[in-house]
């Protein structure tokens, strides 16, 4: 494993799925020390933190934080990538209702709020802390309340951690993206005849993490920024709420 101390540092929260590995791959590109946190280890990162499913939030959270504390050892890092989430369908009737809310409070919820506590610690003074959110949890979500109830959480995160006092470090930055529908083989596999042209590419979403990252066109924090792809163009959005 390469030191820590000869690069600037990333983590990545969910640096093994599809967006999180495009943004470990991104970085490392750049010659930067990076460290995936997720289920399954990442053999492209520097560094791994693999995560032990739980039900008890508090357990988990407390098995992250050893493992960042870890791999860092007193170490601090450039930014904070999380890219961990999920999707869930479903009205309140439906028979996985509360399995969806539970699912999508692991994913979403659970991982935005661990990186928050963990930029609170670690994150460099004006380091960057990005939080996974989406447009659809903007307004109403019927036919996928889990998901949309999830996704206003983290929006409200990413406002608070915008505040004085949120625990963050001086001129650091919490930025929430708000992607439509990300470009993954995963979405093609199970929406094959979609308008692909409407689809986010990951490199955009990588590229944009390291701009912000290394201060370029960074937004102010706790904002909320819409991700629209429009016949394949894509274009950064200010959320006005």
């Amino acid at each position: 494993m390469a030191a820590v101390s000869e690069a600037r540092r990333v983590l990545v929260y969910g640096g093994k799925g599809a967006l999180g590995s495009k943004c470990v791959d991104f970085f490392k590109s750049k010659n930067w020390w990076v460290a995936s946190i997720d289920i399954a280890e990442n053999a492209s990162a520097s560094a791994n933190v693999v995560v032990k499913l739980s039900d008890s939030f508090t357990e988990q959270s407390d098995q992250v934080s050893v493992g960042v504390e870890q791999i860092l050892d007193g170490q601090k890092v450039d930014a904070i990538l999380c890219v961990a989430g999920g999707w869930a369908g479903g009205s309140a009737k439906a028979k996985s209702f509360y399995k969806s809310c539970d699912q999508m409070w692991k994913q979403s919820v659970w991982t935005s709020a661990i990186s928050s506590h963990l930029a609170s610690k670690h994150l460099k003074e004006g380091g960057l802390l990005t939080l996974a959110g989406a447009k659809a949890g903007l307004s109403e979500t019927p036919g996928m309340v889990a998901y949309g109830m999830a996704k206003a959480a983290v929006h409200q995160l990413c406002q608070s951690l915008g505040s004085e006092k949120s625990g963050l470090p001086v001129n650091s930055s919490a930025v929430a993206i708000l992607p439509v529908t990300l470009d993954t083989p995963a979405n093609r596999a199970s929406m094959p005849d979609a308008d692909f042209t409407s689809w986010t590419p990951l490199d955009f979403i990588a590229e944009t993490f390291f701009n912000w990252t290394t201060g370029k066109s960074r937004p102010k924090s706790g904002s909320l920024v819409q991700v629209i792809t429009e016949n394949g163009k894509t274009e950064l959005v200010p959320a006005h709420l």
